[in-house]
């Protein structure tokens, strides 16, 4: 890794902490240099010292597709030479926008924003608006962003960090924060029976990606819904990663529950940055220009993101690789397992889809006290040895692997081998 290395002294001078984002820190799992990365193809990530890697990170869930899919790169390419922003409403973002209410039930109308951590801010703002009220409802373990409101007790690289992220956060504003374990029905009762009327919203992710994957429990998100709208707030789920991930379109329908309002991301730039918010016409007839609620951004809707988007949706919803990238995940799952209890390993596994986190320990996750448990030193070390053996694994335990349509047969297999050398190590150490 001695490229790797030169570069990353580059980036700790020019880039706080080397890194543009805490999440790829590699502070977690025994620090030490990450290798610089100089391209991405298929299921495939490429170091500057010319190493390859089976990529499970696919960037922390949007490259559904893998790297530079042919469709999304000639749709990149052909928008490129139209002109990559143009500061005016575009046909691209208004086709992109048609197909995101087309596709997501509830979903009247929306605003393109950059990324999802502007989405679910002006999820915030919008709920808050429309009711008057100022009391958010939120979740330990689930992740939103980074605004103010929503870093208290957050999961993902908050999480991995350790400490509550709220340095430089006004007082003011976490004191209309109320984070409830996840999972726990009567815990929101017992809030909403005191605070219901003045709260304006309960966001959740309906199936969370940020502690680990943790599904809800059976009657949680219909009693989120009940109990909200029985106090007059606003439900929103926060789908950033799991809108188009699991399923065309989002995974609020699969499960029974459609909110007021919804956040989206991660997929629906195929790549490039693109966030989404949107719901009932009545609540985002609440959006400026038509409302008072405020919300812009000079890049929101660019057509290079719309294009990428428009692209990767074009080609999940006509090829539809959900089962096979599924079936490869559970193939790879169990094969995890398996091994882990040849070398007598103490491992569990949360499985939705394509997505699937390995923790550390014989107990079942189901919030984020329980992730919390999960062996972090074990998982440093898992980690460490995966990476030497060519598999790029996110840097936290709290983390998913991912699937790509690119995925391959032979890199399941290799990975399960990578595993199996692993596991033995472990065991004998």
């Amino acid at each position: 890794m001695v490229e790797s290395e030169e570069w990353f002294k580059r980036a700790q001078v020019a880039i706080s902490g080397g890194v543009n984002s805490p999440a790829r820190s590699f502070a977690a799992v025994g620090g030490g240099t990450p290798p610089v990365m100089t391209r991405g193809q298929g299921a495939h990530l490429f170091d500057v010292d010319g190493r390859r890697y089976i990529d499970y990170l696919a960037a922390f869930g949007p490259l559904v597709l893998g790297h530079a899919h042919p469709r999304v790169v000639a749709a990149v390419e052909h928008q490129m030479k139209l002109g990559s922003l143009l500061g005016t409403p575009t046909d691209v973002e208004i086709l992109l926008a048609e197909e995101l209410v087309r596709s997501v039930r509830g979903v009247e109308q929306v605003r393109l924003t950059t990324t999802g951590t502007e989405a679910v801010m002006s999820v915030i703002r919008l709920a808050r608006a429309v009711t008057g009220r100022n009391l958010l409802v939120k979740f330990e373990g689930t992740y939103h962003g980074h605004s103010d409101p929503v870093l208290a007790k957050a999961g993902s690289g908050v999480a991995t960090g350790g400490g509550e992220a709220s340095l430089g956060v006004p007082l003011g504003v976490t004191q209309d924060v109320i984070t409830l374990p996840y999972n726990n029905l009567e815990a929101v009762a017992r809030v909403m029976r005191t605070h219901g009327p003045r709260v304006a919203l309960v966001l959740t992710e309906p199936i969370v990606g940020n502690m680990g994957i943790v599904e809800p429990a059976p009657g949680y998100l219909e009693g989120l819904a009940e109990l909200s709208h029985q106090y007059g707030a606003l439900l929103a789920f926060d789908e950033v990663i799991t809108a188009y991930r699991f399923r065309y379109g989002a995974v609020a329908e699969a499960l029974g529950v459609i909110p007021d309002l919804y956040a989206l991301g991660k997929v629906i730039g195929g790549g490039l940055a693109q966030g989404a918010y949107g719901g009932r016409r009545d609540l985002m007839g609440q959006v400026a220009p038509l409302g008072g609620m405020f919300q812009a951004g000079t890049l929101a809707g660019n057509p290079l993101s719309a294009a990428a988007g428009l692209a990767t949706l074009s080609v999940l919803r006509t090829e539809s690789p959900y089962a096979t990238m599924a079936n490869l995940a559970e193939y790879l799952a169990q094969a995890i397992l398996d091994r882990a209890r040849r070398r007598r390993l103490e491992v569990t596994i949360n499985r939705v889809g394509s997505a699937f986190t390995l923790f550390f320990g014989s107990m079942a996750v189901v919030d984020y006290a329980s992730a919390q448990r999960a062996d972090a030193v074990q998982f440093a070390r898992f980690h460490q040895l995966m990476l030497t053996r060519g598999i790029y694994l996110a840097p936290s335990r709290f983390e998913a692997w991912f699937i790509s349509a690119q995925h391959r047969a032979e890199d399941v297999e290799q990975t399960i081998g990578a595993v199996d050398e692993v596991f033995a190590i472990m065991a004998d150490h």
